[in-house]
């Protein structure tokens, strides 16, 4: 317990799996968080469940609006934070999108969706966080969400994958700028998890042909996990509790893998 204490957390994509489960873990080791996300709504519904949940502080939870493409949206969103908390420590960079489509029928279209939320998004995401650490003296942490899929090409998924080599590519560029500024930048790339999103995409390659049956993709995937299973969203968050607080200082740059051993690199 206690890990975080004190600090100030932001996480986008916060509704519903990973970034949820991200978020409620910070809250559980002292972190105060605001959950940000598109769907207002919920967004506000995950954030009043934690308010009346009996072993966490109602005074430590906040949400708020953001589309992570739209920098005022951003910009709003720390402003909130700050007002609400007095501070911004920890930014999570975690809304992300996919939307499978055969590598020879990707449009545009498909494209510059899931670029404008996995990559654009980080990086203005990155950046504004960067200003308001700045401005209140240096130091803070910024985490953003990687894959597996930026390590390998999958065919179905092509605009996914160039995202999150994206993510780590922003990583990689922000932890050397804003090194001096006491900033360190860092990533995870989860593996196959069960969420809401991996049920989509699951279905969406059924769509398009590239499944015969649902469930088909996560199994087949899922064969090649040395744990032997998919994971679950608190699998992910020692990690990324790890990642917000001062057992990681000396870390910048690196995108750690959890996986359950399905990419070995």
């Amino acid at each position: 317990m206690g890990r975080v204490s004190g600090r100030v957390c932001i996480v986008t994509g916060a509704a519903r799996g990973i970034g949820r489960a991200i978020g409620e873990a910070l809250l559980d080791e002292g972190a105060s968080v605001c959950f940000a996300d598109i769907d207002t709504e919920k967004a506000a519904d995950v954030a009043e469940h934690n308010r009346q949940h009996p072993d966490r502080d109602a005074a430590r939870v906040t949400s708020a609006h953001v589309d992570v493409t739209q920098r005022d949206t951003v910009r709003a969103l720390i402003a909130h934070t700050v007002e609400t908390f007095g501070r911004l420590d920890v930014k999570f960079n975690n809304a992300g999108v996919n939307k499978p489509m055969n590598f020879m029928d990707v449009t545009e279209e498909n494209w510059n969706f899931i670029m404008g939320i996995n990559a654009l998004g980080c990086m203005i995401g990155t950046q504004e966080a960067a200003r308001q650490m700045i401005a209140q003296g240096g130091g803070g942490k910024i985490i953003n969400t990687a894959s597996i899929a930026s390590r390998q090409g999958f065919d179905n998924v092509a605009p996914y994958c160039a995202s999150k080599w994206a993510v780590v590519s922003l990583t990689q560029s922000g932890a050397r700028d804003l090194a001096r500024h006491g900033i360190t930048v860092t990533g995870f790339a989860p593996g196959v998890v069960a969420t809401e999103m991996w049920e989509q995409v699951d279905q969406d390659l059924l769509e398009i042909g590239a499944a015969e049956r649902p469930g088909q993709a996560m199994e087949e995937f899922s064969s090649q996990i040395l744990k032997g299973r998919v994971a679950n969203p608190g699998d992910i968050t020692g990690t990324t509790t790890f990642l917000a607080s001062k057992d990681s200082d000396y870390m910048t740059g690196q995108i750690v893998m959890i996986d359950g051993g399905m990419t070995l690199v």
